[in-house]
């Protein structure tokens, strides 16, 4: 590579979620439904709002410690309040945040030069010392942080100016610069951080950040309030809402409702059900944009007989995804060959080469009922009912979760659904022993950043967070690390294609579909971006009224 790189300059081009690079359809062919009312952002809002209330579906964030939140509710409400050092953008393209620049000036230094004038919510300067903190604080294991593994590369991390900070690393890391642009990249203010200990991003603790909304109250068991940070360091993007409530609201029922009546003005992660009831509504309108996120049925545990590949492929087998996808997901949702939708590499230098290697894939199979039951015959012994779990009051999961049960019982293997609390199913996916007697997991999972192989890596090398099964195939790990190690986005792409083809058919898991993103919003306001990006941007510091 070149002696300087600017990583931005790289990334900023990347348009990752444009709607007009969609491609596939329910069955993997063509266009899919609902393709042409895609879309990545609303129109501009253009006058001062009081306050906007906004539903969180999947209840009550857990924590707000950007270090530790890795689930819809925190991320949704987090982005809004702790910055990153690079921004992600609503159509999945990167660009600065609080570094103005970030630089390879070689292949094991990476240079952050950092935005002057920044000031956290008490109006203290952001200085290097926060940044270094911020992504240290990682490292140690009374953090429990849930992004680490981004810092195993990094050798040093230290201050090399008044508004410069270099990370030191033992090689080329491609997706270092793009991680930055997730919670990981977030930054704290360190004195408050220390001072607050264990308690901090708690309701207790609070949080201490630049974003362009501060913490002004969190009520346990029933709402946030964000206020709007007046001195925001950045002028092209000024809050024009006063106040934002954050709702917990589980219940589809009620869910509709409050948006029906204007209660609530709006919700990222609509329920299918809320979408056709919302969907001739005149007081607002459901929104569809494009997604990273996948819809998969993954084993808790290695004991459990689900953890079995010949099992789950049976299960898959008599699963049909085109049915799932017009009763479950309202049509709203493609299918799915692996386990990362096509979508996270659409902007990629060498999207080409990642779309004929994910096309190279077998296709999506077709039920058969036969060969489903000759792959159980030949599965390890099946001890039922298997336990599947969902979070308690998602009817969306349930919904699913009920087809595959329905489609199980075809080659006599029973699956009891377990609804667990919200609280409890966020932990399952970082505590082992909340997985303790569950067979399987329906997860809603997704991309937060532009790179395929750092998120594949999660779940399918031994010291992945989301390898739950001990799946362990060294050429898998050794081309996933040169697909993140390489500097040249083609041999990048090369290596991550000749993994997909090892670990697709191998790893424990059922690739069910990817769905699009579905949000409504009362028509009183807008500027809200209508794709995933949202869970990695200060979505909400768009927002404006309209007069309506």
């Amino acid at each position: 590579m070149a002696a300087k790189k600017s990583a931005l300059t790289v990334l900023a081009s990347v348009g990752l979620l444009a709607a007009t690079a969609c491609s596939g359809s329910a069955t993997g062919n063509g266009t899919p439904p609902n393709a042409g009312r895609l879309t990545t952002t609303t129109a501009p809002g253009s006058s001062e709002v009081d306050r906007v209330v906004w539903a969180l579906p999947y209840g009550e964030p857990t924590t707000l410690d950007p270090a530790r939140i890795g689930d819809y509710s925190p991320q949704t409400v987090g982005a809004n309040l702790c910055d990153t050092l690079t921004r992600m953008n609503a159509d999945f393209s990167l660009s600065p945040g609080l570094a103005q620049k970030v630089t390879w000036t070689d292949n094991t230094t990476l240079v952050l030069d950092l935005r002057p004038g920044v000031t956290f919510w008490d109006g203290s300067p952001m200085t290097p010392e926060d940044v270094i903190h911020s992504l240290e604080r990682q490292r140690d294991p009374r953090t429990q942080a849930l992004y680490g593994n981004h810092l195993a590369a990094v050798t040093a991390i230290e201050a090399t100016g008044s508004h410069q900070v270099t990370l030191r690393t033992k090689g080329y890391d491609q997706t270092l610069p793009k991680a930055l642009s997730t919670s990981f990249g977030a930054v704290n203010q360190k004195a408050y951080t220390e001072k607050a200990g264990a308690a901090y991003g708690s309701a207790k603790g609070g949080l201490m950040c630049t974003g362009p909304f501060k913490l002004g109250s969190w009520k346990s068991g029933a709402d946030i309030t964000l206020e709007r940070n007046d001195a925001y360091w950045d002028s092209g993007l000024k809050p024009r809402v006063k106040q934002v409530e954050f709702r917990f609201i589980t219940n589809n029922n009620t869910l509709t409702s409050a948006l029906l009546s204007g209660e609530v003005d709006g919700t990222y992660e609509l329920p299918p059900n809320s979408a056709t009831s919302l969907g001739k509504a005149n007081n607002g309108a459901v929104h569809l944009g494009p997604s990273t996120q996948n819809v998969l049925l993954i084993p808790g545990n290695a004991e459990s007989p689900a953890a079995d590949r010949k099992l789950l492929d049976a299960l898959s087998l008599v699963i049909d995804r085109d049915a799932l996808i017009k009763n479950v997901f309202g049509g709203d949702a493609t299918t799915l060959k692996s386990l990362v939708p096509p979508l996270t590499w659409r902007g990629d230098k060498a999207a080409a080469q990642f779309d004929a290697a994910y096309a190279a894939l077998p296709d999506v199979p077709e039920p058969d009922v036969e060969k489903a039951r000759k792959l159980v015959a030949q599965a390890r012994p099946v001890r039922l009912p298997l336990v599947a779990a969902i979070p308690a009051g998602d009817q969306r999961g349930l919904q699913a979760l009920t087809f595959v049960q329905a489609a199980a019982k075809k080659i006599d293997v029973d699956i009891e659904i377990k609804q667990l609390q919200p609280t409890e199913m966020s932990s399952l996916f970082y505590d082992a022993s909340v997985r303790e007697g569950l067979d399987l997991i329906l997860t809603f999972g997704y991309v937060t950043m532009p790179d395929p192989s750092s998120y594949v890596a999660e779940s399918v090398t031994p010291r992945g967070l989301f390898n739950w099964t001990g799946y362990d195939n060294p050429e898998v790990t050794r081309l996933l690390d040169r697909a993140r190690t390489s500097s040249d986005p083609a041999a990048s792409a090369t290596a991550y294609a000749q993994a997909q083809t090892l670990f697709t058919p191998t790893t424990p898991a059922v690739f069910l579909a990817t769905t699009h993103e579905r949000m409504f919003m009362n028509k009183r306001i807008s500027g809200a971006p209508t794709s995933f990006a949202y869970m990695g941007m200060p979505w909400a510091a768009h927002l404006g009224g309209t007069d309506k």
